[in-house]
Protein backbone atom coordinates (compact mmCIF):
# COMPACT_ATOMS: atom_id res chain seq x y z
CA UNK A 1 0.00 0.00 0.00
CA UNK A 2 1.32 3.41 -0.83
CA UNK A 3 0.39 6.90 0.25
CA UNK A 4 -1.03 9.27 -2.33
CA UNK A 5 -2.95 12.32 -1.17
CA UNK A 6 -3.49 13.32 -4.79
CA UNK A 7 -5.00 9.97 -5.73
CA UNK A 8 -7.19 9.96 -2.61
CA UNK A 9 -8.52 13.45 -3.39
CA UNK A 10 -9.22 12.44 -7.01
CA UNK A 11 -11.06 9.35 -5.83
CA UNK A 12 -13.06 11.36 -3.33
CA UNK A 13 -14.15 13.72 -6.09
CA UNK A 14 -15.16 10.78 -8.30
CA UNK A 15 -17.11 9.10 -5.51
CA UNK A 16 -19.02 12.29 -4.74
CA UNK A 17 -20.51 12.36 -8.23
CA UNK A 18 -24.22 11.70 -8.34
CA UNK A 19 -24.03 9.17 -11.17
CA UNK A 20 -24.56 5.57 -10.00
CA UNK A 21 -23.08 3.99 -13.13
CA UNK A 22 -20.02 6.21 -12.99
CA UNK A 23 -19.59 5.49 -9.29
CA UNK A 24 -19.80 1.69 -9.61
CA UNK A 25 -17.39 1.75 -12.58
CA UNK A 26 -14.91 3.84 -10.59
CA UNK A 27 -15.07 1.39 -7.68
CA UNK A 28 -14.70 -1.58 -10.03
CA UNK A 29 -11.63 0.00 -11.65
CA UNK A 30 -10.01 0.33 -8.22
CA UNK A 31 -10.02 -3.46 -7.91
CA UNK A 32 -7.33 -3.63 -10.62
CA UNK A 33 -5.04 -1.07 -8.99
CA UNK A 34 -2.57 -1.29 -6.15
CA UNK A 35 -4.23 -0.27 -2.89
CA UNK A 36 -3.35 3.13 -1.53
CA UNK A 37 -3.72 4.59 1.94
CA UNK A 38 -7.22 5.84 2.69
CA UNK A 39 -9.09 3.90 0.02
CA UNK A 40 -10.64 1.42 2.48
CA UNK A 41 -11.90 4.22 4.70
CA UNK A 42 -13.27 6.20 1.80
CA UNK A 43 -15.10 3.21 0.35
CA UNK A 44 -16.42 2.25 3.78
CA UNK A 45 -17.93 5.71 4.05
CA UNK A 46 -19.53 5.32 0.61
CA UNK A 47 -20.95 1.95 1.68
CA UNK A 48 -22.26 3.27 4.99
CA UNK A 49 -23.95 6.28 3.37
CA UNK A 50 -25.43 4.51 0.37
CA UNK A 51 -28.74 2.70 0.10
CA UNK A 52 -28.10 1.60 -3.48
CA UNK A 53 -27.54 -2.17 -3.72
CA UNK A 54 -25.29 -1.94 -6.78
CA UNK A 55 -22.97 0.62 -5.20
CA UNK A 56 -22.83 -1.31 -1.95
CA UNK A 57 -22.14 -4.54 -3.85
CA UNK A 58 -19.25 -2.87 -5.74
CA UNK A 59 -17.71 -1.78 -2.43
CA UNK A 60 -18.16 -5.28 -0.99
CA UNK A 61 -16.41 -6.84 -3.98
CA UNK A 62 -13.55 -4.38 -3.67
CA UNK A 63 -13.13 -5.07 0.04
CA UNK A 64 -13.34 -8.85 -0.45
CA UNK A 65 -10.63 -8.71 -3.11
CA UNK A 66 -8.03 -6.92 -0.98
CA UNK A 67 -4.89 -9.04 -0.97
CA UNK A 68 -2.41 -6.44 0.27
CA UNK A 69 -1.31 -7.23 3.82
CA UNK A 70 -0.64 -3.57 4.53
CA UNK A 71 -4.35 -2.74 4.13
CA UNK A 72 -5.32 -4.91 7.11
CA UNK A 73 -4.59 -2.18 9.66
CA UNK A 74 -6.80 0.28 7.78
CA UNK A 75 -9.66 -2.24 7.61
CA UNK A 76 -9.33 -2.91 11.35
CA UNK A 77 -9.33 0.84 11.99
CA UNK A 78 -12.62 1.08 10.08
CA UNK A 79 -14.13 -1.84 12.01
CA UNK A 80 -13.54 0.07 15.25
CA UNK A 81 -15.49 3.11 14.03
CA UNK A 82 -19.18 3.63 14.85
CA UNK A 83 -20.51 2.66 11.42
CA UNK A 84 -23.94 1.14 10.91
CA UNK A 85 -24.11 -2.54 11.93
CA UNK A 86 -24.39 -3.65 8.30
CA UNK A 87 -21.22 -1.78 7.44
CA UNK A 88 -19.30 -3.36 10.31
CA UNK A 89 -20.58 -6.77 9.23
CA UNK A 90 -19.43 -6.14 5.64
CA UNK A 91 -15.97 -5.11 6.83
CA UNK A 92 -15.56 -8.16 9.06
CA UNK A 93 -16.84 -10.40 6.27
CA UNK A 94 -14.26 -8.91 3.91
CA UNK A 95 -11.51 -9.98 6.31
CA UNK A 96 -12.18 -13.69 6.01
CA UNK A 97 -13.16 -13.46 2.34
CA UNK A 98 -9.86 -11.80 1.47
CA UNK A 99 -7.98 -14.86 2.68
CA UNK A 100 -5.51 -12.70 4.59
CA UNK A 101 -4.36 -13.66 8.07
CA UNK A 102 -6.00 -11.38 10.63
CA UNK A 103 -4.94 -13.39 13.70
CA UNK A 104 -2.94 -10.50 15.15
CA UNK A 105 -6.24 -8.58 15.41
CA UNK A 106 -8.11 -11.33 17.27
CA UNK A 107 -8.90 -8.96 20.17
CA UNK A 108 -10.71 -6.61 17.81
CA UNK A 109 -12.78 -9.44 16.35
CA UNK A 110 -13.54 -10.83 19.80
CA UNK A 111 -14.70 -7.43 21.07
CA UNK A 112 -16.72 -6.89 17.89
CA UNK A 113 -18.25 -10.34 18.41
CA UNK A 114 -19.26 -9.40 21.95
CA UNK A 115 -20.63 -5.97 21.09
CA UNK A 116 -21.98 -6.50 17.60
CA UNK A 117 -25.29 -7.73 16.33
CA UNK A 118 -26.00 -11.36 15.42
CA UNK A 119 -24.88 -11.11 11.78
CA UNK A 120 -21.65 -9.36 12.74
CA UNK A 121 -21.02 -11.99 15.42
CA UNK A 122 -21.29 -14.72 12.78
CA UNK A 123 -18.71 -12.93 10.65
CA UNK A 124 -16.39 -12.46 13.66
CA UNK A 125 -16.73 -16.12 14.56
CA UNK A 126 -15.70 -17.00 11.01
CA UNK A 127 -12.63 -14.74 11.11
CA UNK A 128 -11.54 -16.09 14.50
CA UNK A 129 -12.15 -19.69 13.41
CA UNK A 130 -10.14 -19.17 10.21
CA UNK A 131 -7.16 -17.78 12.09
CA UNK A 132 -7.44 -19.61 15.42
CA UNK A 133 -4.30 -21.68 14.89
CA UNK A 134 -2.28 -18.46 14.60
CA UNK A 135 -3.75 -16.91 17.76
CA UNK A 136 -1.58 -17.33 20.84
CA UNK A 137 -2.77 -19.59 23.63
CA UNK A 138 -2.63 -16.59 25.97
CA UNK A 139 -5.09 -14.68 23.76
CA UNK A 140 -7.34 -17.73 23.47
CA UNK A 141 -7.33 -18.20 27.24
CA UNK A 142 -8.28 -14.55 27.77
CA UNK A 143 -11.22 -14.97 25.39
CA UNK A 144 -12.29 -18.23 27.05
CA UNK A 145 -12.13 -16.68 30.51
CA UNK A 146 -14.10 -13.64 29.36
CA UNK A 147 -16.84 -15.88 27.98
CA UNK A 148 -16.97 -18.14 31.04
CA UNK A 149 -16.84 -15.29 33.55
CA UNK A 150 -19.77 -13.46 32.03
CA UNK A 151 -23.03 -15.33 32.65
CA UNK A 152 -24.89 -12.94 30.36
CA UNK A 153 -22.91 -14.24 27.39
CA UNK A 154 -25.17 -17.26 27.09
CA UNK A 155 -28.46 -15.49 27.63
CA UNK A 156 -28.87 -13.50 24.42
CA UNK A 157 -29.60 -14.35 20.81
CA UNK A 158 -25.89 -15.04 20.27
CA UNK A 159 -25.70 -17.82 22.87
CA UNK A 160 -25.25 -20.62 20.30
CA UNK A 161 -22.56 -18.59 18.55
CA UNK A 162 -20.82 -17.92 21.86
CA UNK A 163 -20.80 -21.65 22.65
CA UNK A 164 -19.41 -22.37 19.19
CA UNK A 165 -16.66 -19.77 19.69
CA UNK A 166 -15.84 -21.28 23.07
CA UNK A 167 -15.55 -24.74 21.49
CA UNK A 168 -13.30 -23.44 18.70
CA UNK A 169 -11.01 -21.73 21.19
CA UNK A 170 -10.86 -24.61 23.68
CA UNK A 171 -10.19 -27.22 21.00
CA UNK A 172 -7.15 -25.40 19.67
CA UNK A 173 -5.24 -24.71 22.86
CA UNK A 174 -2.09 -26.80 22.93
Amino acid sequence: MYKSEKKLKELELLLNKDNKTFLTEAIDLLRNEQAFEGVAGLLTSVYDNSTDREIRHSVELFMNDIKDLSVRAEVIHEIKKPWKPGTISMLVSSCWQSGLDYSEYSKVFFNTFLNGDYVTAIECLTVISESVLNISNVEKEIMITTIKDNPLMNSDEKSALTLELLTVLENTIY
